[in-house]
């Protein structure tokens, strides 16, 4: 099994940066694949976040600890210049986001910066709820977290990371190596607004935001 998986071309979708791959131009070995860049956004998330919410000084960073702790080095990077304190506030699989969840509300952030992964993704309109129920304005990566009811998002859409992929397995089965077919980053960023979302939690979003928004939800 492990010499299959050796030899098997592997295009890889990851969110987080090819750290075993020294080379992006020429990964070598059997692994290619593309970037989400969701690790390498995560301070531009938390300076979308601030400049929509310029009073918050409070911001909770909801995630699973073993997802990406680069992630998390960024952003407390990117808090300290922002001047944020940010907390870490962890889960452990779906059944500890209830858990969780309650510590947030306890905590009672001035918004909430969410590390996304797919446990995430599919539970992204319960926790919609959550934050509006709570009046706790919230950043997420993907659209699909704004379109089921979140206030934001900064992020690609994975429709066009499947387009890049469908490009790199193309050359694969055209019969180059996967060592050498380039490891590719996503370029293409979406900031997507819930306006009736921000109308809910009385948060007023400056219009220079509503002109730069790829999207806005009325």
């Amino acid at each position: 099994m492990q010499g299959i998986v050796k030899s098997t071309p592997l295009v890889i979708y990851s969110c987080d940066p090819f750290e075993h791959v020294t080379k992006l131009a020429h990964p070598d070995g059997n692994v290619t694949g593309t970037t989400c860049m969701t690790t390498e956004l995560s301070p531009k998330r938390l300076e979308l976040l601030k400049e929509l919410l310029p009073g918050a000084r409070r911001v909770v960073f909801f995630h699973d600890p073993e997802d990406a702790p680069e992630g998390w080095r960024l952003t407390q990077e990117a808090a300290q210049k922002l001047g944020v304190t940010i907390r870490s506030v962890p889960y452990k699989g779906r059944d500890g986001i209830p858990e969780a969840l309650k510590q947030v509300a306890k905590l009672k952030p001035d918004a909430v910066f969410v590390y996304p992964d797919a446990i995430l993704v599919a539970e992204a309109r319960p926790l919609a709820q959550f934050w509006l129920e709570h009046s706790l304005p919230a950043m997420n990566a993907f659209p699909e977290f704004s379109d089921a009811g979140g206030l934001m998002s900064y992020g690609v859409i994975s429709t066009e990371v499947f387009g890049m992929m469908g490009d790199q397995v193309g050359k694969i089965l055209d019969g180059a190596r996967p060592g050498d077919v380039p490891v590719m980053r996503a370029t293409r960023f979406h900031l997507v607004i819930n306006l009736q979302t921000a109308r809910a939690l009385g948060v007023k979003v400056p219009q220079s935001m509503l002109i730069r928004a790829d999207r806005v939800i009325e």
